[in-house]
């Protein structure tokens, strides 16, 4: 199944982690360089949840990023769900 959460749309992201070689000056060195960037991916933090909905009186299972989840707290179940197309 594919890392997407299913309330915000977040995926995974590619990005790029710098590696530097060498002793910085401030340490007594002659700098730091940039010696290759290496390709990376960035995942967002997804969690399996089940989710109580009142108004439907029965659980809603979901995968969701936490930010989703706070999103959840915030607005209620029903109105987040409902505007994600889940029920």
């Amino acid at each position: 199944m594919a890392r997407i959460c299913s309330i915000r749309g977040s995926r995974v992201r590619s990005g790029g982690r710098i590696h530097r070689s060498g002793l910085a000056k401030k340490k007594g060195g002659i700098g730091r360089h940039v010696t290759k960037v290496v390709k990376r991916t960035v995942s967002p933090n997804l969690q399996s949840k089940r989710i109580w909905v009142p108004e439907l009186d029965r659980f809603v299972r979901v995968k969701l990023s936490c930010r989703a989840l706070k999103t959840i707290n915030k607005n209620g179940a029903f109105k987040t769900l409902k505007e994600a197309g889940i029920i």
